[in-house]
Order: structure tokens, then sequence, then C-alpha cells
């Protein structure tokens, strides 16, 4: 019988052989190398919006950050700089968004006035759109409820700087609790009566009732479809993590630990104008339905609607989503540091960058041969940190070239 420490001498060698060897491992980066844009030193911001001209717009909402007070709308300047746009007036409320005379305190209605923009959008005309969800944020946590005149949609002539359209959302579209989040627009003048085009709205409320928004840019007029059916809704069950640190909803001061809890969130258009898709930020589907059922305001509208609705599968965790003029659409996969791309002429969802520097892909801007994209840590915030923020500034601005010479959508 062999002694053991032969044994022990033949385990050795074959534990030294085993380790001389090269075993697979992750690559962590693929795809085209990020080049980062700005780096945000000052608000947390969501949006990102870039002109034909390449001027930059981004937004930081009051509703989901309460120390976002000098400015909800900026423009990106040189050196990482940021000025409030397109004044400083509108940026500033008199007394503040919020009416403490209230009990609780809700925020203003004033249509003259941002008071929580979650999303800033360039049309196709190089028109830069302001989508305010009308809500502000308190100290302790407590998202306020809207008042009318808070809940809009406000136009800007990039040429002269300008208000030119300012479409107030009804109580009865817009509720109290309602969070309109992302827009997208199509100004062809066939797909409405008043020839002027349609923007399409997400409403994500964490609190109350998730859809699509329709907006007729022309008489200013707004209406909901898929209104809180399952597709729209956070997905029953859900979990994730970022950075392989699990995410809820923990927002301290002794409330209750949840589940993330947004609902419809990401949208954009097909290349054709033809298909709305969407997305929410607690679910992994990706959902399309025909436009031209969402612009339908007939008795049983509402029921072809939901029927047409179409599930494309699973792309992953993602926030907003864009499109280009191939028909690919793009999307932040906040569990795998990437972004991924479905094609719907195969039906695939695909790996197109991936990089440490991905954590939270909020917001996607297509703006020339590029796609720009926020990463701000939504994720490390105090809301789901038990109180504390965890973010660690800067946060970053990046643009990565779009697929095959892709350029922006034009329905117009």
């Amino acid at each position: 019988m062999k002694s053991n420490f032969a044994s022990y001498g033949v385990v050795a060698a074959l534990a030294a052989a085993v380790g001389a060897q090269q075993t697979a491992q992750d690559s962590i980066v693929m795809g085209p190398p990020l080049e980062l844009v700005h780096l945000y030193y000052d608000e947390w911001p969501t949006g990102i919006a870039v002109s034909s001209s390449g001027r930059m717009f981004s937004n930081y909402p009051l509703g989901l950050d309460y120390t976002n007070t000098k400015y909800q709308v900026a423009e990106l300047g040189s050196n990482n700089s940021e000025t409030a746009y397109p004044s400083a007036q509108i940026n500033t409320p008199p007394g503040g968004a919020i009416d403490y005379s209230t009990n609780p305190p809700q925020s203003k209605g004033l249509s003259d006035y941002f008071i929580g923009v979650q999303s800033v959008v360039v049309d196709p005309k190089d028109r830069l759109w302001v989508l305010d969800t009308g809500r502000a944020l308190l100290s302790n946590g407590t998202l306020t409820t809207s008042n009318p005149g808070g809940p809009k949609l406000v136009g800007i002539d990039l040429t002269s700087n300008t208000i030119f359209q300012t479409i107030l959302f009804p109580p009865t579209v817009a509720f109290a609790d309602s969070y309109p989040n992302d827009v997208r627009f199509d100004l062809r003048a066939s797909v409405t009566s008043s020839g002027q085009g349609v923007a399409y709205v997400t409403d994500s409320s964490s609190e109350g009732r998730n859809g699509i928004i329709i907006v007729d840019l022309g008489t200013g007029e707004s209406w909901r479809h898929l209104n809180n059916i399952p597709q729209v809704r956070p997905e029953p069950g859900f979990y994730v993590n970022v950075w392989g640190e699990s995410v809820y909803m923990n927002p301290g001061n002794g409330m209750p630990v949840s589940r993330l809890a947004f609902g419809a969130d990401g949208i954009t258009l097909s290349n054709d104008g033809e298909t709305l898709y969407f997305s929410v930020v607690s679910g992994r589907h990706l959902y399309g339905v025909p436009t031209s059922r969402l612009r339908d305001r007939s008795l049983s509208s509402e029921l072809f609607a939901t029927g047409s609705v179409m599930d494309l599968g699973q792309k992953g965790v993602s926030d907003g989503l864009e499109s280009d003029s191939n028909g690919i659409v793009y999307a932040g996969s906040v569990e795998t540091d990437s972004i991924v791309y479905f094609n719907p002429q195969n039906g695939t969802v695909q790996t197109y960058v991936r990089d440490p520097r991905i954590d939270w892909t909020d917001t996607f801007s297509v703006a020339g041969s590029y796609l720009y994209f926020t990463e701000n840590q939504l994720f490390r915030g105090p809301a789901q940190q038990g109180g504390v923020d965890r973010r660690v500034k800067p946060y970053a601005l990046y643009r990565v070239p779009l697929l095959n010479n892709a350029t922006k959508i034009s329905l117009v």
C-alpha cells in the first residue's frame, strides 16, 4: 500500500497542473467603447435630449429627489456645466413647488412653472418637449400628489428658446397619483384630424393606475388606454439586483420594505410609427401595440387596444427605451451592466454594449449617428437604501455609435 505522503504528492501535482491552466471567464467588456460626454456634479439627472445641432438638455425630477431644487431642466455646457433652461424663472416656482398649507402637503398646480420634470425629448422637428409630472418629493420620502396645472407637456422652440405650447393634462387623464414618465412623438399630419401629430406618454405610478396617455398636439386633448392591464403593471414577485446588490423599495423611517413597483415606463416607436413599444421597470418583458389602436377613441377602443397588445419576449430589466431608423429597439439591462437591443425582424434580443461603468441606464436619446444615455445610480438612492443616500457623484452621460449606421427616426 502506498503511503499517505505519496497520495498527497499526487494530489498536489494535480492541483498544480489544474491551477496552471486558464479557465473560461466573463470578458466583462464588449461592443463599442463608451464615450464620456458629460459628468453631473450638481443635481441628480434622469433624462437626456440631444438636438440635431448637438445641444444637450437634461432634467432633474423633484418627484424622485427632494434636493433637486435649483432647476428641473438644464442645458449642458462645456466643462460639465449646466444652466437652467429655458430660464431660471420657469424653474423656480414662487415659494417652492410644494403647498405646505394643506394637510397633507400637496404639489402646487402652477401651469407656468416646472414642478417635477421627469423627461425631456427632442421631437422630429428638432423642438424640445418637457414632460412635467406635477409632483414633488418631501424630505421624508413622501411623494406629494399633483394638482391641475402641474402635470403638463411643454414645447420649446430651440431657435428662439421660448415656449410655443403648453398642454395641461386634466385630472381625468393624469390623476393626482399618476406619474407621467416618458414620451415619444409622431408628427405625421395623417395620424390626427388636427394634422399636428400625437404624443404617447407612459404613466409609471407606483401608487395609482398605470397606462398609456395619448395627446393630440393640435387640439391639446388627451386620453388614456391600456388602463391597469397586467402588461403595464409591475410583475408579481419581481426581484432585481444591480452590481450584485438586491434592490427593494426601502424608505427607512420605520416604513416597511417592499418590492420595486414601477409600472409602464420605457417607451419608443417603431421606425414607421405603426407600433408603440413599452415596458415596465418592475418586469422583464417588452410589449408592442399598434398605434392606431391607441389613437382610436370609439366606444370599444379600449377593448381593441387591450386585445392587440403583443408580448415580444423578455429583454431583461430596463428603464428607458429608444429606437433607430433601422427599427432596432435599445434598452438598458441593469442586471448585466449592458445595453441590449431587440431586432423586430427575428424577435431576438442581443447584447450591444457591456461595461462595468454601466449601472442604471435611465434614459436614451438619438442624435446624428449616436445613442446617448444617462447612468445615474438610481438603485443606490435613499428610497432603495433605507433612507441613506449611497449614490456617488459624478453621474454620467455616455454615447456609443448606433448599429449599422442608423440615425434618428423621422416621423414628420
